[in-house]
């Protein structure tokens, strides 16, 4: 761990969690979501906040490393989800979690069209 690490980290805990993730990441096992959404803009406000509520409870899943909605910069009408999980396992839970099942359909009925969504395991 280089010297700018080790000053980035205020306790040992977050030291190890950070070592945690990079052992997966080194590991092959953890999986990037890309899952591009198409909302009706006329329901944008309802659906950043169901996005919201979505992303809270998500973070606070095992194995979600990160979770969030960005908007697309040259067409902001689109919005994309972008996720780390550790593995397809807390992935898999993740799709069948409370909340997944009853935010996402509610979404999905304020989109103009079925989301796009692709799985990547890192290969370099």
């Amino acid at each position: 761990m280089s010297r700018w690490e080790d000053d980035c980290f205020l306790d040992k805990s977050s030291k190890l969690k950070y070592d945690m993730r990079i052992k997966k990441k080194r590991g092959g096992h953890m999986l990037k979501v890309v899952a591009k959404n198409y909302p009706d803009s006329e329901h944008m406000d309802e659906i950043l906040s169901l996005c919201r509520e979505l992303v809270d409870i998500t973070r606070q899943e095992k194995g979600c490393i990160s979770y969030g909605v960005y908007r697309d910069a040259e067409h902001p009408e689109l919005l994309t989800m972008i996720e780390e999980w550790e593995s397809r396992e807390d992935l898999d839970n993740h799709l069948h979690s409370e909340h997944f099942t009853r935010i996402v359909p509610q979404m999905g009925r304020l989109m103009t069209r079925t989301a796009d969504m692709n799985i990547y395991q890192q290969v370099i």
